[in-house]
């Protein structure tokens, strides 16, 4: 069952996000972040449902761009709980996620995946995405490393 996400969903969601980043997060300012999201028209936090439990997450935001002209929908996060990966999930929410971005008049999806993340790199290019761009970062705060890891 797919669904948008609620604030009772937070704390999987979180924990689903730390488990994605191999890192703990600040569960404070990421509440306050959610829940602004929640209530946001622009963002659109789909969850799969199964058994009753929240087991994948998909985070969307719809923006208007100035170089497409249009609405375009990123992915901002996505993940699926390990011991639900390999049944088709992500599939079924890619999917369900375009099917909501075309909705709201989004021309276009998009997805920044860390180079680390191989197993992600293949499902999106098995589901028919193009890696046609780099993703440059750089830290604003804290120490600026050229290690990539996941997570930054």
């Amino acid at each position: 069952m797919f669904r948008k996400g609620a604030l009772d969903d937070c704390k999987i969601i979180y924990n689903l996000i730390c488990e994605m980043e191999c890192k703990q997060l600040p569960f404070d300012k990421f509440f306050n972040i959610y829940k602004k999201q929640v209530n946001d028209k622009y963002y659109y936090c789909l969850v799969c449902e199964r058994d009753d439990e929240v087991v994948g997450v998909l985070n969307l935001r719809f923006e208007e761009q100035l170089h497409h002209s249009e609405y375009i929908a990123e992915i901002m996060e996505f993940v699926i709980d390990p011991n639900y990966r390999e049944k088709g999930i992500g599939k079924e929410m890619l999917a369900m996620a375009c099917k909501i971005a075309k909705q709201f008049g989004c021309s276009q999806i998009e997805v920044a995946s860390n180079q680390l993340r191989l197993d992600a790199h293949r499902f999106y290019l098995r589901e028919c995405m193009q890696n046609s761009h780099f993703k440059f970062s750089k830290p604003l705060v804290g120490l600026s490393g050229s290690k990539n890891e996941i997570g930054r």
